[in-house]
């Protein structure tokens, strides 16, 4: 069967982008190959695993997980089912951050459960002259945020451990994080794909609880890791920014704020400690 066929069948049963983005994935084709050159064949072996990816994608399956990629801040991520898939409103993040570090010359940043790498890894590519630290508590995932760190080339102090555990007496100007914040009991993890993302990147698993015992425990050891003037941002749930800043105030923090994403919803909270 040749490319073309092959992405027009695809898209019988799964939307036509991701069939097309599939069948690049396996062709190691670009979207102009497919456009000028339909009839390039495809191998038996290559048929069988793009009709096992498609199936996959018809069963919910992300996308990112298929072809093992996402794009974060125009950067290319590699993400496997142990990490998070990057979200675009985490960019709000990076933004915010790039935004506090403008006077430093070489700030000291440390990206709390880090995941893939994406902020410690697109923060450092930003900032070069920034000296990162990344925490993360499971192996599999630090094993795929140092790929990505020498993918892109940039220098990240990898530690493995529980949010502040492993800094010892460190301190940073400015502390990012991405926690689990999705409620335990929020049906909308088993939705849009949510199942096949691991537990630990999403919810703090405490049934009955609010979905902050992560954001709590990180605002409330910022103290004893921020250099003066240090900043603290956090992402948190569509609905949680009033209870965030309710944190930061009660840990001591001023300029508290929260702001919003490009769908106008709150999602990062922080502020500063003098």
């Amino acid at each position: 069967m040749c490319i073309g066929e092959a992405w027009r069948v695809a898209s019988l049963s799964i939307d036509r982008l991701d069939a097309r983005l599939l069948v690049q994935h396996v062709a190691g084709c670009t979207h102009v190959d497919l456009l000028v050159r339909p009839e390039r064949a495809l191998s038996t072996d290559q048929l069988a695993r793009l009709w096992v990816l498609v199936k996959r994608r018809s069963d919910g399956e992300p996308l990112a997980y298929l072809v093992n990629s996402a794009a974060f801040y125009a950067l290319e991520f590699l993400v496997t089912p142990a990490v998070l898939i990057p979200r675009p409103e985490t960019e709000l993040l990076v933004e915010l951050a790039i935004e506090r570090l403008q006077p430093l010359k070489a700030p000291r940043i440390v990206d709390l459960g880090t995941g893939c790498g994406v902020l410690a890894v697109t923060l450092k590519y930003l900032r070069s002259a920034a000296i990162v630290s990344a925490v993360d508590l499971s192996p599999a995932a630090l094993e795929v945020a140092r790929i990505n760190a020498a993918r892109h080339a940039v220098e990240v102090n990898f530690l493995a451990g529980d949010w502040y555990a492993p800094l010892g007496g460190a301190r940073f100007d400015l502390i990012v994080a991405n926690p689990p914040y999705v409620e335990y009991a929020d049906p909308h993890l088993q939705q849009n794909g949510l199942p096949f993302e691991p537990l630990m990147a999403l919810s703090d698993g405490i049934s009955g609880g609010d979905g902050l015992a992560c954001v709590r425990a990180i605002v409330v050891g910022a103290a004893g890791h921020l250099l003066p003037d240090g900043w603290l941002l956090i992402e948190h749930g569509y609905n949680q920014a009033a209870r965030v800043r309710d944190l930061l105030w009660s840990a001591g923090f001023s300029k508290v704020a929260s702001w919003p994403d490009l769908s106008k919803v709150e999602r990062v909270s922080g502020g500063c400690l003098y």
